[in-house]
């Protein structure tokens, strides 16, 4: 107990290490869950990155349609991206972050279409970038947006 009371500062920084870890593990398979319930709901929206052409009796309208996000990666997991820096290899913290906002732009993207009356989007295409005070300071992802954008066709 004498040995708790000396290090009580130790103490609370491992107890909100762990608290804020899982907190931010369980934020993340929250988000998961999310983008692959609304994924099988818009799974039949055909979304290609090729120019198409179609029938222009067949085109009731075509709108500009896009969606984007901005994802922030927690301190914890950021700690530990840092140690994997040093001594190499995948950066799975990190490929999470990229994964979710990609997946959410085009969920958004979809998403917004069907709301539209779109069946598809043609020529899509999707680009992230890293934004923050940390990602131009100190060369590290604070948080990486992705926009996604293509053309929604609405066919008779």
């Amino acid at each position: 107990m004498e040995i708790l009371l000396q290090n009580f500062d130790l103490v609370i920084f491992l107890v909100l290490a762990i608290f804020g870890y899982t907190a931010g593990s369980l934020a993340e398979k929250r988000h998961y869950r999310s983008i692959i319930k609304r994924e099988k709901e818009l799974l039949k929206m055909a979304v290609v990155t090729a120019e198409g052409s179609f029938p222009p009796e067949r085109i009731q309208e075509v709108a500009l349609v896009m969606g984007s996000v901005v994802i922030s990666i927690d301190y914890f997991k950021r700690i530990l991206a840092i140690l994997r820096n040093i001594f190499g290899g995948r950066v799975k913290s990190y490929e999470s972050l990229v994964d979710r906002a990609r997946r959410e732009a085009i969920l958004r993207m979809k998403e917004s279409a069907k709301e539209q009356g779109a069946k598809m989007i043609i020529n899509m295409r999707l680009e992230t970038a890293t934004i923050g005070r940390s990602a131009n300071k100190k060369k590290s992802v604070g948080s990486v947006e992705a926009i996604a954008y293509g053309t929604a066709i609405v066919m008779n």
